[in-house]
């Protein structure tokens, strides 16, 4: 099997649209850490982590160390299997173009759901943020006692879906009621919202995607054709 199995579409061909966010994080206890005292990333549980995704059906190589915040901008189709993970002692993260949707589905909510199952007593937060033209957002915040809060769709627009309650989620981690109001919770419409910075506050200082030195390993793998051929219909769109 080869890194170019199930694309239809050359190596060369240019992407359209670009990724803002494009995380999940696995935040097992403590949950009181700061991300800059997390120790450093295993390379090999980083591989395995990766592995573990519904999106990836095989890692192929091991590219090398980057930055949480030299977040992939693929321009290219061949950049598209380059992902992100990470294995930062109790904290686990994964980046990978294959998470973004443009509503068509809530690839975000099925692979936290995965992850709750096999981290129950983890902490788990997703941001996913692709511009196609227009903007579509997936956000996650699942905590260890079942509680759940998801929200996906076009911020500014309809349709925009959301799932559970942020203040019963707000509640649980302590914060504070001005903070909500400060992001705009109090918005009558949810596409109105900020939910990234929402899902941030659920990782609080352990958000490990904010500090430039926090390392992640870069991996070029082999996407599900499942999520093959759904990057060609996002990122290529009227191509």
């Amino acid at each position: 099997m080869t890194g170019d199995s199930f694309w239809t579409l050359p190596p060369d061909r240019m992407v359209r649209g670009s990724l803002g966010h494009c995380n999940i994080t696995v935040l097992l206890p403590p949950f009181g850490v700061e991300a800059r005292a997390l120790p450093a990333n295993d390379p090999a549980r980083a591989a395995e982590f990766a592995a573990s995704f519904g999106t990836v059906e095989e890692v192929l190589e091991e590219i090398g160390s980057r930055s949480a915040l030299d977040v992939p901008y693929p321009e290219t189709r061949t950049d598209l299997d380059i992902v992100q993970a990470a294995a930062w002692g109790h904290a686990l993260g994964f980046s990978d173009p294959a998470l973004a949707d443009n509503g068509n589905d809530t690839p975000l909510l099925t692979e936290a759901g995965r992850l709750r199952e096999r981290y129950p007593d983890a902490r788990i937060v997703g941001r996913v943020h692709f511009h196609g033209g227009a903007d579509h957002t997936e956000d996650i915040v699942w905590l260890p006692d079942g509680a759940m809060f998801h929200a996906s769709g076009w911020p500014g627009d309809v349709p925009f879906e959301v799932t559970g309650d942020p203040d019963a989620i707000a509640s649980a981690l302590g914060i504070p009621a001005r903070t909500l109001k400060d992001l705009g919770l109090d918005e009558e419409d949810p596409a109105d919202v900020e939910w990234a910075g929402f899902a941030a506050l659920a990782l609080g200082e352990a958000d490990p995607w904010c500090w430039e030195q926090l390392r992640t390993t870069a991996f070029r793998v082999q996407h599900t054709e499942f999520a093959t051929l759904t990057m060609e219909e996002l990122y290529f769109a009227g191509g």
